[in-house]
């Protein structure tokens, strides 16, 4: 990750992103961006729809954001909440990240600050790609 990449300037852009999320339904508002191996950045926000299924989380919608322009490895990720202390990602999310060798996760403390984490914590055990072959 580089200098202008810091946990804070990754979260600022998740929070932007969080800006434009489509939430009518919950006002819960999330923003995501992935950093891939090359550093290049993508943005994502929560989506929400009428049938609840089809509602689509930040996280995931920024990692195949990513995916869609070619990216197969994803470094970080950041996630932030304009409308709660502090939100995890969903243990859906979870395993798509664990799908992309996601290793680092950040969020937003209560207090402000950046709380790096790692996917095993927040996601032990897992299986992926890897257990496959």
């Amino acid at each position: 990750m580089t200098d202008a990449l810091t946990p804070e300037a990754l979260l600022d852009m998740a929070a932007d992103a969080a800006t434009r999320a489509y939430v009518p339904y919950s006002s819960f508002r999330v923003g995501a961006v992935v950093v891939d191996e090359d550093g290049n950045t993508y943005c994502g926000a929560n989506v929400e729809n009428a049938a609840f299924p089809a509602t689509i989380c930040a996280e995931a919608n920024a990692i195949t954001t990513a995916v869609a322009a070619g990216v197969r490895r994803i470094d970080t990720v950041a996630v932030d909440c304009l409308d709660g202390d502090l939100c995890t990602p969903c243990g859906n999310c979870r395993q798509i990240m664990r799908e992309f060798g996601v290793g680092i996760v950040i969020l937003r403390n209560a207090d402000g600050t950046a709380g790096p984490v790692t996917l095993e914590d927040l996601l032990p055990m897992s299986f992926g790609p890897d257990a496959l072959h």
